[in-house]
């Protein structure tokens, strides 16, 4: 699996121009109103890492497949979206679908382009769309904790559970902070939170968008949001959205490569979005690799063996018999498959593995 990543923020932050960029399509209407992105956009983007490529060199592969990652373009949110202004039900309906939340601040100053509450704070967009949010999620709860009262009255005890999680989630949000905020108490409270499917209880990654002067090292700006993300333990990224869609445009890597030292840049956007993004969900990548393919599979961190088989078919993991494995350094460093055996470097994992980043898979299974 890679992830799902919705792009969201108020109008005319940039999010449409980062979602070109970042997609190197022109799908999204990168356009000077509100409103002008009105289905979600999706693009599937492929995961920057040398490590695939170092792998099927060595492998002699005839195709190198990256993981993919997924950018959900979702229309500009507006104060009183939870209540259905502007499109606002459409759009907090498409931020259930995924699972993290991108945030596009502005945080650059252009009198050519309208602010649609005419001036310029990221701290004050990022509490207006996260009002929103919470106000969305008050009102799921309220509507779910009359019916699960009525199961409980019957004797339900899943109910009853989801009732308790309910409750304390209503509270946190009613004294102003999101339901991530929320201390679970262990695997059971952690999964009926996720079933209630709030939108604050996924993980936030800031994007500060700046002008390209600003792109190296941010602004003022960029610093107020730095602080607030700290604050909330989320992640934050600095990109210039402008800069991004010319890198696009550049077909040739050397070219792209002494644009971003220009700029003092030593990644493109993408790859600093991935990585946060990554870090954000706790993912790991491992590989499978031989003549015919070497491909990259996204799995999210603490996975067992089996379940990492299950990415690739439902039938690696419904047959698993075993997993032959060798670190990556170790695969590189005795150039292959063959060397790592020959080294005594391939270990043999059964169920109860939790796989490594980086690893070199290969599954046995029988169904």
């Amino acid at each position: 699996m890679g992830f799902k990543c919705g792009i969201v923020g108020l109008p005319n932050v940039g999010k449409s121009t980062l979602f070109n960029a970042l997609t190197n399509t022109a799908n999204a209407a990168a356009a000077n109103y509100p409103f002008c992105t009105i289905e979600p956009n999706v693009g599937q983007v492929p995961v920057p890492d040398p490590r695939l490529y170092k792998i099927a060199g060595i492998a002699k592969s005839a195709n190198v497949i990256p993981t993919q990652l997924s950018f959900v373009d979702i229309a500009g949110l507006v104060r009183g979206a939870s209540k259905g202004e502007g499109l606002g039900n459409q759009f907090l309906a498409n931020i259930r679908e995924v699972d993290a939340i991108c945030h596009v601040l502005r945080c650059f100053e252009d009198d050519d382009i309208t602010h649609v509450d005419g001036r310029v704070d990221p701290v004050a967009d990022a509490d207006t769309i996260e009002t929103e949010l919470m106000l969305a999620d008050l009102e799921s709860l309220e509507g779910r904790v009359q019916g699960l009262t009525r199961k409980v009255r019957g004797g339900d005890k899943e109910a009853k559970a989801t009732l308790v999680v309910a409750e304390r989630a209503m509270a946190v949000l009613q004294d102003g902070q999101p339901a991530r905020a929320l201390d679970v108490d262990g695997d059971e409270e952690t999964r009926i939170l996720k079933n209630l499917q709030l939108l604050t209880t996924k993980p936030v990654l800031y994007v500060c968008n700046v002008d390209e002067d600003s792109a190296a090292d941010g602004n003022v700006h960029t610093a107020a949001v730095k602080g607030m993300a700290d604050r909330q333990n989320a992640g934050m990224v600095i990109i210039s959205a402008s800069v991004e869609e010319e890198i696009a445009q550049l077909d040739d890597d050397a070219e792209k490569a002494e644009f971003l030292e220009t700029l003092g840049l030593g990644q493109t956007g993408l790859a600093r979005v991935i990585k946060a993004g990554y870090a954000l969900l706790d993912l790991i990548t491992y590989f499978t690799a031989g003549p015919k393919e070497s491909r990259a599979w996204t799995v999210a961190r603490e996975t067992r063996a089996p379940a990492a088989a299950g990415v690739i078919h439902t039938d690696f993991e419904k047959g698993f018999i075993r997993a032959e494995t060798i670190s990556y350094d170790d695969y590189i460093t005795c150039n292959g498959e063959q060397g790592a055996k020959d080294a005594g470097k391939m270990r043999l994992e059964g169920k109860d593995y939790i796989v490594q980043d980086g690893d070199i898979m290969l599954f046995r299974f029988n169904v």
